[in-house]
């Protein structure tokens, strides 16, 4: 396979031709100042007129080799950090460049990283924002990502003088006035909290000069494209915009075209594809024994740090409460949880209190944990791609991972989903103790099978087996 690197060559002549042959590949490109490549390990790139030819060594690029301020690689170097990954080998020579950028990579590459440094590049290099007026306006989807965000502009940004604010709905709106009043150069937010602050006047676009749009995918899940909407019409028509997504599905690429000009395009991996670096399996076996299930596989394996996802909130706090009583220290995260309640529940799981965290899809990808190894199903989730955002919680920053999928017969239909759009059969394995009474189909790729219907609830306990919640 091609391994995706970046490389940057401020040339001359831009008028130039230069032929460029990597290993696998020939490419001719012309009038690009700045060339993003892929190839496995070097780059010959030459001219005829005038003579001119250099060998690239693309295996050893380090952060020092992409043009960031001294300052910036200075805090990237004390967070253990030399090699770029490659969403961000990629996107940071593209975002450096000025140009728009729509940029795709599974969950867990870096992505976050790929536009913050580039952004704090930017920055330190004009004037600080004035009173009220906000230089960089970063858009995510939910609390947790938008504290995820703000967390890596702090990490990156902590040997130079630039203002960040993170606002958010769930806390009080008073201290956030406060600080935006004394202006802000990069302004993290949520569609709500941010329209609700624009209306009372709270901020200025005058000079804004980069609009973000992060996990734009989710956005869109969550049916936030009418803010969106609302909120870019707030902005100058002169700003670099960058999007970036797990995935570009064909509604991103129609939001896209309302938001983006004449944007480079970066994919570092086949649209829907899973990581490498997960190992996946299922475990077919009945509802009702579910939860037995994991509190076996969690004893037997002395699993230290889990992170399970449930459907719906009400089942994440049966289970959090079930496990607890089965003598493993669990919480639940969703978003009827106080922010207050999810910051320390993620808190104690990253730092070991906690055995197991049990989240919904919506909460979870605020959720950055570099070494997590686990991630488990407990319910197939309703959306297929839910399916590629769960297990990119594991398998990070170079480390190996696992997802384990617990599944009933009745989620068939959802598995043939996930594989179909995977193009990947997960492999089944066995747990003795707990083989199904209801086989669970073998299904081939793209195979139909019956849905089924839906029903009402027949009672509140329904989640619970017969020692504890399905």
């Amino acid at each position: 396979m091609l391994r995706p690197v970046a490389l940057s060559l401020h040339l001359d002549q831009a008028q130039t031709e230069y032929a460029i042959q990597t290993t696998g590949r020939h490419l001719i490109l012309a009038n690009s100042a700045i060339l993003t490549l892929r190839c496995r390990s070097k780059a010959t790139i030459w001219r005829n007129d005038p003579p001119f030819k250099e060998v690239y060594d693309l295996t050893s690029m380090t952060f020092d080799e992409l043009g960031l301020d001294p300052q910036i690689l200075r805090a990237i170097q004390e967070k253990g950090y030399t090699t770029p990954s490659p969403i961000q080998a990629q996107a940071i020579p593209a975002v450096m460049a000025g140009g728009d950028v729509m940029a795709a990579a599974q969950t867990g590459t870096g992505k976050t990283a790929g536009f913050t440094l580039p952004l704090l590049n930017r920055l330190i290099k004009g004037a600080r924002a004035r009173d009220q007026q906000v230089r960089t306006l970063i858009l995510t989807p939910t609390r947790e990502l938008a504290a995820q965000i703000a967390e890596s502009v702090t990490t990156y940004g902590k040997h130079v003088k630039l203002c960040s604010n993170v606002i958010f709905g769930g806390v009080p709106a008073g201290p956030q006035l406060k600080k935006l009043r004394q202006g802000t150069d990069i302004l993290i937010a949520t569609p709500g909290r941010l329209l609700d602050l624009i209306n009372q006047g709270a901020m200025k676009f005058d000079t804004l000069e980069v609009f973000i749009l992060d996990e734009a995918d989710r956005m869109l899940d969550m049916g936030f494209i009418h803010d969106i909407k609302k909120i870019i019409s707030k902005l100058p028509r002169n700003r670099q915009n960058l999007m970036f997504s797990a995935t570009f599905s064909d509604d991103i690429r129609k939001l896209a075209k309302g938001l983006i000009n004449n944007p480079t395009e970066i994919s570092v991996s086949p649209r829907n594809s899973t990581a490498g670096s997960v190992t996946q399996y299922l475990i077919p076996l009945e509802r009702t024994r579910k939860a037995d299930a994991l509190v076996e596989l969690i004893k037997s394996n002395n699993w230290t740090q889990t992170l399970v996802f449930s459907r719906t909130k009400r089942g994440a706090n049966k289970l959090a409460t079930y496990f607890e009583s089965q003598g493993i220290s669990a919480v639940a995260i969703h978003s009827n949880k106080s922010q207050n309640a999810r910051t320390k529940a993620l808190s104690d799981f990253k730092a070991g209190k906690v055995k197991v965290l049990f989240a919904t899809d919506i909460a979870a990808r605020g959720i950055d944990i570099d070494d997590l190894p686990q991630v488990v199903n407990y319910d197939l989730p309703e959306q297929a791609e839910d399916y590629i955002h769960r297990i990119g919680r594991t398998g990070r920053a170079g480390l190996r991972g696992q997802a384990i999928s617990l599944v009933s017969a009745d989620e068939l239909h959802l598995l043939v989903d996930i594989e179909k759009l995977t193009q990947k059969l997960i492999e089944r394995r066995k747990l003795g103790g707990f083989e199904p009474h209801t086989p669970l189909p073998e299904a081939e790729l793209g195979a139909k099978v019956p849905r089924p219907q839906k029903k009402a609830p027949a009672s509140r306990n329904r989640n619970f087996g017969a020692r504890g919640p399905r």
